[in-house]
């Protein structure tokens, strides 16, 4: 079965208080927002305490264009992902010459070639790395690249897969943009980048604890499509997000986590860790109230919420890197994401602490 290796997550320098955001916001809607004040306590319900944030928070307050906006995208998410890259190397243990693979998952800028194709140049990885950039999932980009690394050293006893999220949502504001969209965007999104290293059967991990992959599913809910996404316009990326996202979990998750499960012989009550993807507040919610499990079992997903905002893809790696640098249950773990089309992704974990 395939094995996470290592993982690893990356801290911004320029992390920031939720209240200077909000302190921010203020500032750049109050003449489109007669009633600011009352829309400001958004910031205050998405419980966030720390947002990871790529740029100074000086830079949100001025208009960029979305050319400018994306050759920052370019040249932080090389940068970053390159040092993650590197450190999860580094936990792996391994030679960054026996990369066989590598998955880079992202939705919030735009290069051809490919990052995946720049970070090899960077890194000077194997010319012959199989490389599979993947745009669009958004915030379900975590589970699915995850569970796709995962198939591709399931498929190859040797390899080893580097699998890469990275989401600069910051970069995406539209500074010009009065919608009630962007301001809650402007509420809950910030950065991340997470590197996963996966291996094949072949391969003895150093690792303290033993993570393998064992199952995926994905879910496409149709006459879904508007809600959540981007509309692509000339300023730039637009968000579109629904406030119907918590109802259609609270209505689905509960039915299409027994379905998987069942698929694997499995029942709710035989899960000891879940690793979700944390959306929001009103997300957890949905998920606690339709989910009956005994304990705080979204813990390490809402501190993770509370430390670092909602970062897209990367964000339920953060939440794993904890379950595997930390304490867990041996057991089975469940990792949940939900995102554009509207999708929900999930994977199966076997999880024992050596």
């Amino acid at each position: 079965m395939p094995s996470l290796a290592a993982v690893s997550k990356f801290d911004f320098p320029h992390k920031v208080e939720q209240q200077k955001v909000k302190e921010c916001a203020k500032e750049l809607f109050a003449t489109s927002f007669p009633k600011v004040d009352r829309m400001l306590s958004a910031f205050d319900n998405t419980e966030i305490k720390t947002r990871n944030l790529c740029m100074p928070l000086g830079y949100y307050r001025n208009p960029h264009t979305f050319g400018e906006q994306n050759d920052e995208y370019i040249r932080i998410a090389l940068e970053y992902s390159v040092q993650t890259i590197e450190a999860c190397i580094a936990l792996a243990e391994i030679e960054k010459e026996t990369i066989t693979d590598l998955i880079f998952v992202s939705t919030t800028g735009l290069s051809t070639p490919s990052l995946d194709a720049l970070i090899i140049n960077k890194m000077q990885l194997n010319q012959h790395v199989n490389r599979t950039p993947i745009f669009g999932l958004g915030c379900a980009g975590g589970v699915a690249g995850f569970s796709k690394a995962s198939i591709l050293a399931k498929a190859n006893p040797d390899a080893v897969v580097l699998f890469v999220a990275v989401e600069l949502c910051s970069l995406t504001f539209l500074r010009n943009d009065y919608s009630k969209s962007n301001f809650i965007g402007s509420s809950l999104f910030a950065d991340g980048v997470a590197v996963c290293i996966i291996t094949g059967d072949n391969h003895i991990n150093k690792t303290k604890n033993t993570i393998k992959f064992l199952a995926t599913q994905s879910k496409l809910y149709y006459n879904s499509l508007d809600v959540m996404g981007w509309k692509f316009d000339d300023g730039g990326f637009k968000v579109l997000f629904s406030q119907d996202i918590p109802s259609i979990i609270a209505n689905n998750i509960a039915n299409d986590v027994a379905t998987f499960l069942a698929t694997n012989q499995l029942k709710l009550s035989d899960i000891r860790n879940f690793i979700f993807h944390p959306g929001g507040k009103k997300v957890l919610t949905a998920y606690e109230q339709a989910l009956i499990v005994e304990g705080d079992f979204l813990k390490n997903t809402r501190e993770v919420m509370n430390d670092y905002g909602n970062m897209s893809s990367p964000t339920v790696l953060y939440v794993l890197e904890r379950f595997f640098t930390g304490d867990f249950e041996d057991g089975y773990g469940l990792m949940v994401s939900m995102g554009p089309g509207f999708s929900c992704e999930m994977a199966l974990l076997q999880m024992n602490k050596n």
